[in-house]
């Protein structure tokens, strides 16, 4: 039956049951429309931080969490992580303005201030590291390491050398780099030869050392130890999330937002267990004994003190590092530049 065969009342009624239909289904479009500019709106609001992190860095585990936990929309921010390929890489893409935050240390930081460039620094990790020795070497303290060889991770000017150096001299009163013979290296290749036996001792970073530890290696000096004698008041930071102050000061929800949720991700890893459990693909733990150990030095590095004590306590090592590593470590920057330390509030 078409239309022109059905009673009056029945077209009528047809007619409007189409109209309205019509009607709906264009209200309907046109409230769709609006609404999802209003969501694409909404969501473009949300300030995004890129993070140029290493590769296969420790600060991988921390951004994980913040993914898994939801802690960046907790915080009203999205993290866009940018993998790089080294610690050079990751300054040259800041400077650059590729990435807003990455992780590094203060005496870059106060180096650039001094050439008149306002990044800032927030800690992110009090965990540096020491010596750890075979147990078959016979080297029981400082002084058994004369006339034997000792890897170190990094290079020259290496910070954890260079304090070892100091600390050296106070307690021998001699410079290691004289007494000693360094093997420099990377610290995947340091400790390989360490298992092998062809190196007695390596002073090395901490996820490294924790590795060496986990495999029946000794720990014989650690850097906090040496930062202490060295005159530091509190714990010392080894690196920090750094960035703009321009930036900072531009985008204050952004930076705010990110720093709550790294310290969010820090207060899960320093509890849970079970989420130690869940990165163990990540942090490469061929067993339970290195996974132990990593999680044991990762949650011995979460910065306790306030930024303020931080920025005091790495004043008082500044000259000792400024005179060891010269220009080659600090450049022109003499002392710890103000400004180094950021100091805005997280709410």
């Amino acid at each position: 039956m078409n239309e022109s065969s059905r009673p009056p009342s029945r077209q009528r009624n047809f007619r409007f049951t189409l109209i309205a239909a019509i009607v709906i289904a264009a209200g309907l479009g046109i409230f769709l429309a609006r609404h999802g500019d209003l969501t694409a709106e909404k969501q473009s609001a949300i300030p995004t931080v890129r993070v140029g992190t290493l590769q296969y860095g420790t600060v991988n585990w921390e951004l994980d969490v913040i993914k898994h936990a939801g802690l960046g929309v907790k915080n009203g921010i999205k993290i866009e992580a940018v993998p790089l390929a080294s610690k050079n890489a990751t300054a040259v893409a800041l400077q650059g303005g590729a990435v807003d935050v990455i992780v590094t240390d203060w005496i870059w930081v106060s180096r650039q201030r001094a050439s008149g460039i306002d990044y800032a620094f927030f800690p992110h990790s009090v965990a540096a590291g020491g010596i750890v020795v075979r147990p078959d070497s016979g080297i029981v303290s400082l002084a058994d390491l004369k006339g034997k060889k000792i890897g170190i991770a990094g290079g020259p000017v290496d910070k954890s050398w260079l304090l070892l150096r100091a600390y050296a001299r106070k307690k021998l009163g001699a410079d290691l780099a004289t007494i000693v013979q360094p093997v420099y290296g990377a610290p995947p290749l340091l400790n390989d030869l360490m298992l092998k036996g062809e190196l007695p001792a390596v002073l090395t970073f901490w996820n490294f050392e924790a590795r060496l530890k986990a495999k029946g290696m000794q720990q014989l000096v650690t850097i906090p130890e040496v930062l202490k004698a060295l005159g530091a008041i509190k714990e010392v930071p080894v690196v920090g999330w750094v960035f703009s102050d321009a930036w900072a000061a531009k985008n204050p929800e952004a930076i705010k937002g990110f720093l709550r949720a790294s310290q969010e991700a820090k207060a899960i890893l320093a509890k849970s267990d079970d989420e130690w459990v869940r990165l163990k693909p990540m942090l490469e733990a061929e067993d339970d004994a290195t996974l132990v150990a990593l999680r044991d030095a990762y949650r011995a590095g979460i910065p306790s003190a306030s930024p303020q004590d931080d920025a005091d306590s790495s004043r008082a090592v500044y000259s000792v590092l400024a005179e060891l590593g010269g220009p080659d470590l600090v450049g022109d920057s003499t002392e710890l530049k103000p400004g180094t330390f950021w100091t805005g509030s997280l709410n």
